[in-house]
């Protein structure tokens, strides 16, 4: 059996625009919705992050030591056009664009997320975020802008950061919906006009650049069921078929799963679908499914109160695993869940799978001599390279390649510099910056070994 993956093999690093950039008031930027969060005990404010804006190439250089060939990150919507729909930011397209030249001028291959949470502000105060048809069709002109300036020399794209989070009750908070009574209907309107922006991309994309490849993403959590009760079973599997099948559904075959549609149905909820919408969805096709992947779960049917949404099982039945170990974060480590998803989408829709984003969050401190001893980041990349290797030799499975999740410490998605991802070192705290020096831990030197042998090598 081979041990080495395919050559070509993508090895990278996965980060947003505001976990990462700062420079929030500079090069023409506007206001996002997270500009105007405040920090608190545990979580800093994004008006600095990595202060990437400024350093990129540093990190540029780090990543090319790594050997990594591959950088899927996000173009700041709010950096390029400050209102979300107004005039274009000359300036803030002119960083983008040397941003990506210098990528590849390191042989690093660009991949552009166009939208990670951040909503323009204004297109949230105005018009309460993807809630709206007007956001829609801003996001679908900056897209398309987007799609025009970069895509010769950008080969793949995703629209949104986890596109199934708008099926979970926290789309609220990533949607830029700002007021309102957060009602199911809502929820459905949203992620169906999330849909609708994503397909009108990636149909543009088909219709105009044939050397460009787009896929749609997902967060894709493996949820098992608590015990063998039917129960439990038929619960975690109605779970993955709303939260992950119905928009990988809608990616490779143009339509919304049929067990969501009938319950849309049954319960009476409007999601929106205006004339034409379902002819443009029809037109769908992906070149890739991608997705993130960090931790499974369990779900306990008994835990979930009789007439409770779908879309809401979770915020009643989650319940922790016993036969897995957790992250001080109760993120539940499972490599063998990892392998299973890379079976399950491929097998199911017969498309190159693309894990875009993996990796553990620790709380770690640096002394300010000594190189931070990281094992266990070491062991759970290996363990979950290995467990896609199995998917690949063992299973059959075509995988694009292997990205992990913000390799060069950055802010946690709540803002928390506590919550560390990174084999590099960011010199700096919630609420002191320091001096943001960049500093390998045992683990960079352990992915370089990894990455040069292009997955041969996994020893320790």
């Amino acid at each position: 059996m081979p041990n080495q993956l395919r050559e070509g093999f993508l090895w990278g690093n996965s980060v947003s625009s505001m976990q990462t950039e700062g420079a929030w008031n500079e090069g023409g930027k506007g206001l996002s919705v997270y500009d105007i969060r405040k920090p608190s005990e545990f979580a800093s404010d994004w008006k600095v992050a990595i202060d990437a804006y400024h350093r990129y190439e540093e990190d540029f250089d780090l990543m090319q030591q790594l050997g990594m060939n591959c950088y899927r990150f996000q173009i700041s919507w709010s950096r390029v056009n400050p209102t979300g729909d107004g005039e274009f930011n000359e300036e803030g397209i002119a960083f983008y664009d040397k941003f990506i030249d210098a990528l590849i001028e390191r042989g690093i291959e660009p991949m552009i997320c166009l939208y990670h949470f951040d909503m323009p502000l204004h297109l949230a105060e105005t018009y309460n975020g993807f809630i709206s048809r007007k956001v829609v069709d801003a996001f679908v002109r900056y897209g398309k802008e987007m799609v025009d300036r970069f895509g010769k020399k950008v080969k793949y794209w995703i629209t949104f950061n986890e596109q199934n989070l708008y099926h979970m009750p926290g789309a609220f908070r990533i949607s830029g919906y700002m007021k309102g009574e957060k009602t199911l209907d809502e929820l459905y309107k949203i992620q169906h006009h999330v849909m609708m922006a994503h397909a009108s991309i990636a149909n543009y994309i088909h219709e105009n650049y044939k050397d460009i490849k787009i896929g749609g993403m997902l967060a894709y959590s493996e949820i098992y069921p608590a015990t063998c009760k039917p129960n439990d079973v038929f619960v975690a599997r109605k779970l993955d078929e709303f939260f992950n099948y119905n928009l990988l559904e809608a990616f490779t075959n143009g339509c919304y799963s049929h067990e969501v549609m009938s319950y849309v149905k049954n319960e009476g909820i409007d999601m929106g679908i205006l004339e034409g919408d379902l002819d443009i969805l029809s037109s769908l096709k992906s070149d890739f499914l991608a997705f993130s992947y960090y931790a499974s779960t369990t779900v306990n049917s008994e835990l979930i109160p009789e007439g409770t949404p779908v879309n809401y099982y979770m915020e009643y039945g989650k319940q922790e695993n016993p036969y897995l170990d957790s992250t001080e974060w109760k993120w539940q480590i499972d490599p063998l869940g990892f392998r299973d998803i890379l079976n399950k989408i491929y097998n199911r829709f017969k498309l190159p799978v693309f894990p875009i984003e993996n990796g553990i969050g620790v709380k770690e401190t640096w002394d300010g001599e000594h190189e931070i001893q990281d094992d266990y980041r070491i062991r759970y990349h290996r363990d979950h390279i290995q467990a896609m290797k199995d998917a690949i030799f063992i299973d059959g499975v075509d995988v694009v390649g292997y990205l992990g999740w913000g390799l060069i410490d950055i802010l946690s998605s709540q803002g928390d510099m506590r919550k560390r991802y990174g084999v590099v070192y960011v010199n700096r705290e919630n609420h002191d910056l320091k001096d943001l020096r960049r500093v390998p831990k045992k683990s960079f030197w352990w992915l370089q070994k990894v990455i040069k042998s292009n997955g041969a090598d996994l020893g320790d």
